[in-house]
């Protein structure tokens, strides 16, 4: 690695704006009213005791410093803490405080953090430009292929419309095998009708117009587990039960894979974000989780911005997929990152005791997907038709045949979540980071877009499960760093066909900061691999340089000194973006230049944490046009149902 970085401004390119929501730097004091206690309490309820409105009350989440304490209870109801949650798998309480409450309760030494229950909102030919078609014509035991049989999805959404003819397996039986709501609307359908296309983008069977729709992982399982209400929003708290759900049943129903289109602003830390927490205790356990990376990444004047990834998609341990747009076409040579889809750096932050601030700076999204204009199954009379006529994709007149088009991070996100399915029904033996890992080390990097627009690139279906199938199936958490990873010593050729287009694999992965290369990654077992960790703990920051752990990395892995724009070739290859130096120093928040602009702030919260313009505006207007394209060609439904898929 390089002690000393420098920064290479390229011309031609589009000046970068990072929405400045908050100007305060990194490692510098933080305002005049904070005290020793801003490092354990949510700047929000912060800025309520601060702005004379501490009496006001808030829907908060108590995260203990160890193992819950029951006197805790006690000391919650004698502040005037009311409609007290408890949670069977999470050591998590949410509790209704006045916000002086709260920042009192965070003074204890057994209370680790406060913040606010958020609000949570959506952000939001397929399976053959994806690989998928190709997965299920030529690859399995059984006589269709892998198409998720046996695999567990849960949908955290807007509820599914069950009635709808996509979530029939051949035998008629519905795959939403089980379905709750966490809103207290008391219903499981799909009145937003957001949740009914994201299910069945993962998960859709071919029956309409002769399979021209037909979602990744069309035999899998469905969980529908309803945390949006009627207007496509919901709460954290909303959220965490959801998560808890799944993890006291992950086992009773194989959930393998977690989709979570949705997001809310990733303000505070991973390490403090009651989401990004739960969701790492699932990952932990062996479930691999989805989120979307977020729609925000343009302004309203078209310029880029950067650092607008959403939580929980700003979790290391998540896969955060942002969105790409393919331009209506099975061939992937034109093929480009959606101008919506959320940029990284992660920009949530932590406070310490001394009232330093510092931001996460992780290279996200992980992967792109497809994302734009995508046509799939249609809720009945749902809000988003309603109000956007336009969005039904006029494939049928029938309720439970109707198609729509949606666009979005939100869209992206369930693909990349049943290639998992796929890969996982192929070797059920995958770890969660074995399969991030797989996933990256497929995909295609696409020309002239940056790690902090793609990450390791867009989704391989075939390259994915071709890989995943030569995995072997006998790793302990004893297994040495190095020992063979395949089961065939002959390496496979590191290349896929899709729409008569060959791409090269990109070969690489991300790791937090940076990005590791190397045949290694395919060939030797990684420590990084195993249960309990994270694909960024097999790098060493500090000083001003990134090196490899060697306890968990083997010596013919190299990592990366500068974020790239790639050339579309392999990770590793294309021209300096920006140096890694700068996201675990102190200068990326300090107004220093990318190639082709400026970063400062946090570029998430105004005033009181109000979020201005975001959630709402942007993802929609993303939800409802997408980029401009040709779409996907709408095929009219006859009405008969074709299995033959």
């Amino acid at each position: 690695m390089k002690r000393f970085f420098y920064l290479m401004l390229l011309s031609g390119l589009v000046s970068l704006v990072l929405f400045v929501a908050s100007p305060l730097p990194r490692n510098v004091q933080a305002d005049s009213g904070s005290d020793s206690l801003d490092h354990k309490v949510s700047r929000e309820i912060r800025q309520k005791v601060s702005s004379g409105h501490g009496s006001e009350q808030l829907r908060v989440i108590i995260q203990p410093a160890g193992s819950w304490d029951t006197a805790l209870d006690a000391t919650l109801e004698d502040s005037g803490g009311i409609n007290l949650r408890r949670f069977n798998n999470f050591q998590v309480r949410i509790v209704t405080l006045s916000a002086n409450a709260a920042v009192n309760i965070a003074a204890r030494s057994d209370v680790a953090f406060v913040s606010l229950n958020r609000e949570v909102r959506s952000l939001g030919h397929l399976s053959a430009t994806v690989g998928a078609d190709q997965v299920r014509a030529t690859s399995g035991t059984n006589t269709s292929g892998l198409d998720g049989t046996g695999i567990g999805i849960a949908v955290v959404d807007s509820g599914i419309d069950t009635t709808h003819k996509a979530f029939l397996d051949r035998s008629n039986n519905i795959r939403v095998v089980y379905s709750e709501d966490f809103t207290g609307e008391g219903r499981t359908d799909d009145p937003y009708g957001h949740g009914t296309h994201v299910a069945a983008l993962a998960a859709g069977n071919g029956r309409i117009s002769n399979a021209q729709y037909v979602g990744i992982a069309p035999n899998a399982m469905i969980l529908n587990l309803r945390v949006l209400n009627s207007q496509g929003v919901g709460t954290t708290g909303g959220v965490l039960r959801a998560l808890d759900w799944i993890a006291s049943n992950r086992e009773l129903y194989n959930i393998r894979v977690v989709n979570m289109s949705l997001g809310m602003p990733a303000i505070d830390s991973y390490r403090n974000d009651p989401i990004c927490r739960s969701v790492r205790r699932l990952v932990d356990a062996g479930v691999v989780v989805f989120a979307a990376a977020g729609n925000n990444g343009v302004d309203a004047n078209g310029n880029r911005l950067y650092g607008r990834i959403h939580s929980p998609g700003n979790e290391p341990s998540a896969i955060t997929v942002g969105a790409s747009n393919t331009f209506g076409t099975d061939g992937r040579e034109d093929d480009g990152v959606a101008s919506f889809s959320s940029r990284g750096p992660t920009r949530s932050f932590s406070v310490n005791a001394e009232g330093v601030i510092t931001y996460d700076n992780l290279i996200k999204p992980d992967l792109v997907a497809p994302g734009n204009r995508l046509i799939e199954a249609q809720a009945t009379d749902n809000l988003l038709v309603s109000q956007n006529p336009a969005l039904d994709a006029g494939i049928s007149p029938v309720d439970n045949r109707k198609m729509m088009y949606l666009s979005g991070s939100s869209m992206a996100t369930p693909v990349a979540a049943g290639v998992a399915a796929l890969m996982l029904q192929a070797n059920p033996t995958l770890s969660p980071n074995l399969v991030k890992a797989l996933m990256m080390y497929t995909a295609q990097p696409l020309a002239g877009f940056n790690m902090l627009e793609q990450g390791a690139g867009q989704v391989n279906a075939a390259g994915a499960v071709k890989l995943a199938e030569l995995v072997r199936r006998d790793f302990t958490q004893t297994t040495s760093v190095g020992e063979p990873l395949l089961t065939t010593s002959d390496l496979p050729v590191q290349q896929t066909t899709i729409g008569n287009y060959t791409f090269t694999w990109s070969r690489g992965i991300i790791l937090d900061y940076t990005y590791a290369t190397g045949s290694d990654l395919i060939t030797r077992y990684q420590g990084i691999y195993g249960i309990g960790g994270v694909l960024g703990d097999g790098i060493i920051t500090g000083d001003g340089v990134v090196s490899i752990n060697p306890i968990l990395l083997s010596d013919g892995i190299v990592t990366g000194d500068h974020i790239l724009t790639s050339n579309g070739i392999i990770t590793g290859d294309g021209i300096p973006f920006l140096a890694v130096v700068y996201l675990f120093s102190n200068n990326l928040s300090d107004g220093n230049l990318l190639s082709d602009g400026i970063v400062t702030g946090d570029g998430i919260v105004t005033g009181d944490g109000i979020i201005t313009g975001d959630l709402v505006a942007i993802a929609q207007s993303a939800t409802m046009n997408g980029d401009a394209s040709t779409t996907m060609t709408a095929e009219p439904d006859d009405g008969s149902d074709c299995l033959d898929y």
